[in-house]
């Protein structure tokens, strides 16, 4: 299973996800369902919007783990 952590990113950099929203030009919505994890797919695209907004990598947004 893959878990977004995109709250603990936002924390880290002192954040909200509206000033995220506005920094990588995605909607709030659209963020909102990534950072609760209902979100199916993510392009690259976003995701190195997202890396370069926050100034990490992908795995310290994506966590894989094994399911249960």
């Amino acid at each position: 299973m893959i878990t977004v952590k995109l709250d603990v990113m936002l924390a880290k950099r002192k954040m909200s996800l509206t000033e995220l929203s506005q920094v990588v030009d995605i909607t709030l919505a659209n963020l909102s369902i990534l950072k609760t994890g209902k979100a199916k797919a993510v392009r690259f695209s976003t995701l190195e919007a997202l890396c370069r907004a926050l100034n990490c990598q992908p795995g310290d947004i994506l966590e894989w783990t094994e399911d249960n």
